[in-house]
C-alpha cells in the first residue's frame, strides 16, 4: 500500500482508524481504503452515517457561536479529530477574534494534521493526548500556555465519549475536566444513542458491530446514560436533546430524520 506523504511515518496504515472513518464520512480526503472500506461496511447497515457526522458537526459549530456569544474567548476540544471546512478555531475566532483553542487527539494523522492547519496562528494549538488521562490534558504546555483554567472555558466532548468503554471510567474522566474549569465554564457534548436512529436496533447495531471488529467499541448509551455526564452542571435551553434540536438555524422539519440520531447537549457550571 502506497504511504501518502501526510501519512506519519509512525502509524499502521493497514489498520482503519475513527477518525479517518469520520474523515471520509464528511468527504475529507485524509483517509485510506482501508478506513474507506469499513466505513463503507458501517453504512451498508446505517446509510445515513454521513448526515449524522454532519448534523454532529453542525451541532459542534452552534455551540461554538453560542459559547463565543456569551463572552467565552477560550476552548479545549478533546476528540477533535482530522480537520475538516468549519472548525473550532474558524468558528470560535470568525465570532470573538483572539479566541484561543487547543485541540486534542490520540490519533497521528490527527495531530500532524492539526499541526499543518494551525501553522502560523499563534491562538491555536493541539496536543497529542487522551480523554483518558485528563491530567495529562489539562497539564500540557499547550493548555499552559493558551488556556486560563481561572477563566470560563467551553469544553467540548463532541463524538468522543461513545468511544470510551465504562471500565475506562467515562464518567471519571469528565469529572476530573469539569472539576478544572472556572465557574461560568460550558460544557459541550454530542453522544451517539440508538434512540433516534430511524431503523430499527438490530440494523443499526450491524453498524456498531463493525466498529467493534475494527477494536474502537462504539458504546451506544441511553439518553439516561448521557444525561449523568452532566451532573453537577446547569442545562442550557433546550437542554439534553437530539442533535437536531439544540438550538438549529433551519426548521427542525426541514432536516434528514438522521439528524436526530444521538443527543447533544451544553451545560454551565455554576
Amino acid at each position: 500500500m502506497e504511504r501518502p506523504a501526510w501519512a506519519p511515518r509512525s502509524i499502521d496504515i493497514s489498520v482503519p482508524s475513527v477518525s479517518r472513518m469520520y474523515d471520509y464520512y464528511l468527504g475529507g480526503s485524509h483517509n485510506f481504503e482501508v478506513d474507506r472500506e469499513a466505513a463503507r461496511r458501517a453504512m451498508e447497515f446505517m446509510p445515513g452515517l454521513p448526515k449524522i457526522m454532519q448534523a454532529n458537526r453542525a451541532f459542534m459549530r452552534r455551540a461554538v457561536r453560542y459559547a463565543a456569544g456569551e463572552g467565552i474567548g477560550q476552548f479545549l476540544d478533546i476528540g477533535s479529530g482530522i480537520p475538516t471546512f468549519g472548525n473550532v478555531h474558524e468558528v470560535a475566532q470568525a465570532a470573538r477574534p483572539g479566541a484561543r483553542v487547543v485541540y486534542v487527539d490520540h490519533d497521528p494523522v490527527a495531530v500532524a494534521h492539526s499541526e499543518a492547519v494551525l501553522d502560523g496562528n499563534a491562538d491555536a494549538a493541539v496536543v497529542a493526548g487522551d480523554l483518558r488521562k485528563p491530567q495529562d490534558i489539562l497539564s500540557s504546555p499547550e493548555v499552559e500556555r493558551l488556556i486560563d483554567l481561572n477563566q470560563p472555558v467551553a469544553l467540548l466532548l463532541v463524538a468522543i465519549l461513545h468511544f470510551v468503554e465504562d471500565e475506562d471510567d467515562p464518567y471519571g474522566a469528565v469529572a476530573q475536566l469539569g472539576a478544572a474549569l472556572a465557574p461560568g465554564s460550558l460544557l459541550v457534548l454530542s453522544h451517539a444513542s440508538y434512540e433516534g436512529i430511524p431503523l430499527p436496533p438490530e440494523r443499526a447495531g450491524g453498524a456498531v458491530g463493525v466498529y467493534e471488529d475494527i477494536r474502537n467499541p462504539l458504546i451506544m448509551r441511553s439518553r439516561e446514560e448521557i444525561a449523568r455526564f452532566f451532573e453537577g452542571y446547569d442545562m442550557v435551553e433546550p437542554g439534553l436533546v437530539a442533535m437536531g434540536r439544540w438550538r438549529p438555524d433551519t426548521a427542525p422539519e426541514d432536516e434528514d430524520p438522521y439528524a436526530f440520531s444521538g443527543f447533544a447537549g451544553v451545560g454551565r457550571t455554576a
